[in-house]
Order: structure tokens, then sequence, then C-alpha cells
């Protein structure tokens, strides 16, 4: 069958049961999985790929933005390498896994897992996901080495290899896996998880095919893809012919004291918008370089953003040009390390996207949002249970506000749908307890529209003796504001070890902190940058935040220059 002669509903029932494989998918692996990361945070995505050259056919909606051009880059070397005779050939029933950051990923902790569908004895497609491993070994519980200066200090680094041969986990394989990783004993629940969700795809995949029929598909796949380019391509007609610039910084790499300064012109000419980083920063001593899947793919999610109508698809960014960023921290080789990479970097670059493109499409296009994962990992052992543990805390931030609302408060990342794990479940598994978890107040940015509200925690150690790392970022500049607006409250953290406060020199990065029982951790997440002219905020939006708690009053007038009463409350 062709793609003229299929009809409208059949074509968008096939969309809609291909996103459905892949949604399923993501169900299977986050209510399999044994950590919290995964089975409540969601760190995780699923997807069908190109049997031909790893194009993306369809993503899970629960999915990880970032992850849809890393995982058809990923794809795409695999394949590659399997012609080239570099990688085993696959058979039926083979599950291929791979971090390898270099080969289209992420950090070492996003850990791909990739299988092959047949039909009649040929490769019909890839089915692919990636799962945030709470360890994969090197110098730091956690994996969040914010001063490693080589990747092989970031954990272990996996080639494609098969994990699974005929359906069979290689005990060898899972041996050198499990001996080179913290909590190892239970990392085999996730590993099940992982190859189920795959096997759950291939089982609803081949109920769709033998529905409709092989030809049927692939003639729906190939519409499907040049539709969504076609849809992209129409919304970047309405944006006029020129360059439109922005920029962003990443507070430092960890190791030397000073921004990394990513520098970006948008040119849209033919129909087609190209993507220059020329100018940003050379590659970094620290571990916040970019490999090029993770730089591609944090582009495609900012138009994402931008255009969350067009389909989930290659077909999305053919008329998005990305010029290689050679010489820069966003084009990592080996043995750079990336450990900031996908986490914040990719953030970086989104907003540079967003800065970039508010002048163009201001009816689209929101002031920053907090673009920070939070990331805190802490490892240590837990006397009370007589075992070791790495916890792995992801939070959210505020949104920037936009040219309709506000923004939102205590969202999650720019690069995914991922939500910090509940407080009751963290506590449950680990040796630590919430002292306070709760809306930042006064960490939006002021503007017409003003910026979501970060979050504010506080975590103490109940018991034995761990150790602390973070990678995060936006402590020395915060989310930018648009058109007028101020910029987010910037991110904070505060150790305190018998009591006496620890800032760390490089603000939000710093790893191996000591902790004991009784010490505590105290997070404040950034605010979205605000929108518009803070004068022209509604006064009666500002009242009410006042009434909220949202600002004090003192803070309204400084950020909004409006004066509200004190012992003002909000009236219901």
């Amino acid at each position: 069958m062709t793609a003229t002669s299929l009809d409208a509903i059949t074509l968008s029932v096939l969309q809609a049961a291909l996103q459905q494989v892949c949604d399923e998918m993501d169900l299977t692996f986050s209510r399999a999985a044994f950590s919290p990361v995964i089975a409540e945070a969601n760190d995780r995505s699923d997807g069908i790929y190109s049997a031909d050259d790893g194009a993306l056919i369809a993503q899970g909606t629960g999915g990880l933005p970032v992850f849809v051009g890393v995982m058809q880059y990923s794809t795409k070397t695999l394949i590659g390498m399997i012609r080239e005779g570099r990688c085993l050939a696959p058979e039926p029933g083979d599950i291929y896994i791979v971090n390898d950051p270099y080969l289209g990923g992420t950090h070492l902790m996003d850990v791909r897992f990739a299988m092959p569908v047949y039909r009649d004895g040929v490769i019909f497609c890839w089915l692919s996901n990636t799962g945030h491993w709470p360890d994969i070994g090197g110098a730091v519980p956690g994996g969040f080495s914010a001063s490693a200066t080589s990747v092989e200090q970031e954990g272990l680094r996996l080639p494609p290899v098969k994990l699974f041969k005929k359906g069979i986990l290689d005990p060898e394989i899972f041996a050198i896996i499990t001996s080179n990783i913290r909590i190892a004993d239970q990392r085999i629940g996730d590993i099940k998880a992982q190859a189920a969700a795959l096997l759950v795809g291939q089982s609803r995949l081949t109920e769709i095919l033998d529905r409709y029929g092989d030809n049927t598909v692939v003639a729906a796949i190939a519409e499907l893809r040049k539709r969504a380019a076609e849809q992209m391509r129409a919304h970047i007609a309405t944006i006029a012919d020129g360059i439109y610039c922005g920029e962003a910084f990443v507070d430092s790499d960890g190791v030397v004291d000073q921004p990394l300064e990513i520098r970006l012109a948008v040119e849209k000419k033919d129909g087609v918008l190209t993507f220059d980083f020329t100018g940003s920063s050379p590659p970094c001593v620290g571990p916040m370089n970019s490999v090029l899947a993770t730089t591609l793919s944090s582009v495609y999610l900012a138009m994402r953003h931008i255009f969350p109508d067009v389909p989930i698809s290659a077909g999305a960014f053919e008329p998005l040009v990305v010029k290689r960023p050679e010489g820069t921290f966003l084009d990592a080789h080996y043995p750079r390390p990336v450990s900031g990479c996908a986490a914040e970097v990719s953030q970086r670059i989104a907003e540079a996207v967003f800065a970039a493109m508010v002048r163009a499409l201001p009816d689209k296009v929101t002031a920053a949002p907090a673009g920070s994962s939070g990331n805190f990992a802490l490892g240590g052992h837990d006397p009370g249970r007589n075992r070791d543990f790495v916890m792995y805390q992801i939070s959210g931030g505020g949104y920037g506000g936009n040219i309709a609302h506000d923004g939102l408060s205590n969202g999650c990342s720019t690069i995914g749908i991922s939500k910090s794990p509940p407080v009751e479940i963290m506590e449950q598994l680990y040796p630590v307890l919430y002292r306070h978890y709760a809306l930042r107040e006064g960490s939006g940015g002021a503007g017409k529209h003003r910026g979501g509200f970060g979050l504010s925690y506080e975590i103490e150690l109940l018991r034995g003796e761990a150790r602390a790392s973070f990678v995060m970022d936006h402590g020395r500049f915060g989310p930018q504001g648009a058109l007028g607006g101020a910029d987010g409250a910037v991110n904070s953290v505060i150790v305190f070890r018998d009591g006496v406060a620890h800032v760390p020199p490089h603000l939000s990065k710093e790893q191996d902190i000591a902790l004991k029982a009784g010490d505590r951790v105290c997070v404040g997440t950034p605010g979205g940058g605000g929108y518009g002219d803070p004068s022209e905020r509604d006064p009666a939006l500002v009242r009410r935040d006042v009434a909220l708690g949202y600002y004090t009053p003192d803070q309204a007038a400084e950020m909004f220059g409006f004066t509200a009463d004190p012992s003002l409350k909000l009236s219901v």
C-alpha cells in the first residue's frame, strides 16, 4: 500500500497505535522498576526507530524529550557499527546495552537498551529505551562527579554489547556491570524492567502489524514522517526571514570557576532554521561538556516546547539544521567528562534557543524556565538496615512567564516530564528526613506575567555516614527574563555540618561532601524568568501574590514598584 492510498482514518488510527505502543512501554518500565528515579520520577523514555537509519518513528508521551534526538542518534550509530562489523550482528531475542556518551548518548547514568523487531526473518524496526540508573560506578555515589576531568572518573562506560542473547541474560556481561557499580544487588530489578518494556512493545507492535499488514504500517510511517516535516515547515514559515541571536551561561564547569558561554545565532531562510553556536566556549576541563547527540536533542526539544503540536517524529527535525559546534564545549569528544551535559548543559542550550526566538515568536516563546534538574546524590551505609544506599534527588523549579499568563511553579525540568520522587517514598527507602519541602517564595522573576516559583527543601541524614554530591546550575545567573521581565532567583545550596553552614565554592556544584547523622542539606531551586515590563502587572495580581505569601510587601515594592498592605488578607 502506498501513502496516497491510505485513508485518513487508518492513518490516524495507526499514528495513535504507534504512540500507544511507546506509552505502554513507558508504563511497563516505570511500574516494574525498583529505583525511585525510574519508578516514581519517570526518568526514562521508550521509542520506535527505523531499521534503515535509526530515525525516530514514535516516542512515548511520558518520555523525556531530551531523549528524542539522543536515542535516534544512538540507534543510528548502533546500526552503523553492526553493518561495519564493529558490533555483533543481532538475532531474534537479542537486547543490546550501551551508555557510551560519544556513541549517541548523554551521561553514563542514562543506560540505553535496544532490541530488533523481526518480521519474516528481517528486522522491521528497532525498539529502544533509556533509564537513569542511580549509580554507574565512578568516583562518587550517583555518578554526578562535579570535579571529574575525564570520563573514566564518572563511571563504567559500555559500548554496544548484547546483554540479552536470544532472550537470555548474559551472565558474564552482567557480572562485569555489577562488579563496577554500587548497590549492585538492587540493579537486577531495573534491568529486568527495562527489558520487559521492550518485550511488551514488541508484542503490541506485532499485534498492530498482524492486524493492518506490514505494508500498510510502513506506508503510514512514511506518511507520518512527511506530514511532521510539513507541519514544522508551516510553523517556520510564520517566522520572518532573518537572524535571531540568543545566549546563555553555565555557572562553571565544576573545576575552573568561570562561566561557560553559549552563543547562538538562528537564521530563518528558505523555510529552514539553521542553528549556529559559533563563539561558544571551548571544551572545558570539568564535566559540563555536551556530546553532539545531546546538543542536537536540546535544540529539538526547545523547538518542541515552542511548537508542541508537531508530532514526535524524525520528520519534525528535517527543517532544523544544527551546524556542528566543533571546537566548543557543545561537541565533546573522548575523554572529556560529560556528567552534566544532559541534566544541565542541555537546558542552557534550550534557554539560548528561547532567548533567540522570543522576539521572533513572542506569542509562543516563554521567558527562561528554572533550567536545572537539581541533581543531588547521597550515598553511604544505613546501619539501621545494614545495607549501602545511593539516593538520587531531582527537583523542579519555576517556569518562565509568557504572553498569556504567569509561569508554572515547581514544574519539571526543561528536558523532560520527570518529577521529584515523593517525600514519603524517599524517607521509606533511605535514612533521611525531609524537614522542609515547599514552594520557594519570592523566587519568580518579576514581569507583566511573573515567573513561577522554585522549590525549597531541607534534608537531614538520620543515621550513619554518607557523601553528598551536587551537579546543578543557575547558581550564578538566574533564568532569563524576556521582553523586559526580570530574571528568576538563582539556585541555592547550603550544607550544615555540625551546625556550620557550608556553601560550595562553585555555588551548586561539589562532590564528596562528608555528612554524618544530624547534618542537613538545604536547596532552593531557581524561579522562572518574568515576561514583559513588571510595571505593567495588574495590581490586583500583585496584591493576590502578597496575600498568598508568594512575595513579601517589600519584595513586591522592589520588584513591581507596588506597595501592598502587609495586613492584607486574601478574600475567598
